[in-house]
């Protein structure tokens, strides 16, 4: 009957075998209780130690799942309240591709932009030069026009005065302010202060003399507007001489210096410097120089016309 009882037993444990509890191991290492043996063996013995353990593992894993699955849809709720939707990010990226295809767009504007601003500045710096170049030629010509003009009117008042001297004074002098003058100014011929003044008298004239401001004005921009341009400017004898009585300067005609036009530092008497000459000088207010009087130099004669009748 025991024998028919174990595989049937063994049978219905099954899958139960592995939950082995204490007891069977107590029971087969103390013979003296074969008795109790049968006894564990018996279904009356299976809910003991071994399935409260495993009813107390299986609670605690449901009691896991349970949290896990609470937590999983607190999650699940905080992602729906706080994240984005699928459709949000769809539409994000949508925009982004849309960004990314405007800024594309405003870097090739913006290159375009950069070339045609360099071909502008381009013609632009050759519209400058050209400007420039127009505005030289411009200035060139205003010049040469001033120039001319210039030549125009001082060859009409030479022609008067050429014209009037013709009637009035002798070849080769001019009138000026109802007075002939000479001044060599096409000859290279040059004369002492002395030879100076006695080709003058065989004129019958003498060396000028300076005694107004009007008049150093008239000589001296007369000379400026004569001299030859390319050579330094050249100075010219006048009759005043200084005296027996050093720095007492005269005119010709006895009558003593009122007022000089001497450049700074002048008269400075330098190795006997004791005539006058003027030179053609911008500022005439500094037109003369103490010259020694045995130095060879132009001249400028002066007399009385003949009748202006």
């Amino acid at each position: 009957m025991e024998e028919r009882r174990e595989p049937a037993g063994g049978n219905f444990n099954g899958g139960f075998k592995e939950f082995i509890c204490e007891e069977d191991f107590h029971d087969e290492e103390h013979p003296h209780h074969q008795s109790n043996r049968h006894q564990v063996s018996m279904f009356t013995m299976s809910p003991g130690r071994c399935y409260r353990l495993a009813a107390g593992s299986l609670a605690l894993l449901a009691a896991v799942l349970l949290i896990v699955d609470i937590g999983l849809g607190v999650h699940y709720n905080k992602l729906t309240d706080s994240h984005l939707t699928l459709d949000d990010t769809e539409r994000i990226s949508k925009e982004l591709v849309d960004l990314q295809d405007t800024y594309k767009t405003a870097v090739e504007t913006m290159k375009d932009a950069r070339k045609q601003l360099d071909s502008e500045m381009s013609r632009q710096t050759q519209t400058n030069w050209e400007l420039e170049h127009q505005t030289k030629r411009s200035n060139d010509y205003k010049s040469q026009m001033e120039k001319i003009t210039k030549e125009i009117e001082t060859t009409r008042s030479r022609l008067s005065m050429i014209s009037d001297g013709c009637k009035h004074c002798p070849a080769g002098w001019i009138l000026m302010n109802s007075v002939c003058y000479y001044f060599p100014m096409k000859s290279n011929e040059i004369k002492t202060w002395k030879e100076s003044r006695d080709f003058c008298q065989l004129q019958g004239g003498d060396l000028i003399i300076i005694d107004s401001q009007d008049k150093e004005n008239l000589t001296v921009n007369f000379l400026i507007n004569h001299q030859d341009a390319s050579e330094p400017p050249k100075g010219f004898w006048i009759g005043l001489k200084d005296s027996e009585e050093e720095g007492t300067w005269k005119w010709l005609d006895g009558t003593f210096l009122v007022q000089g036009y001497w450049n700074d530092g002048e008269p400075n008497n330098l190795s006997d410097e004791d005539c006058a000459a003027v030179y053609p000088i911008a500022n005439f207010f500094k037109a003369w120089n103490d010259v020694r009087c045995g130095i060879k130099m132009k001249w400028i004669c002066e007399k009385a016309p003949k009748s202006m009748s």
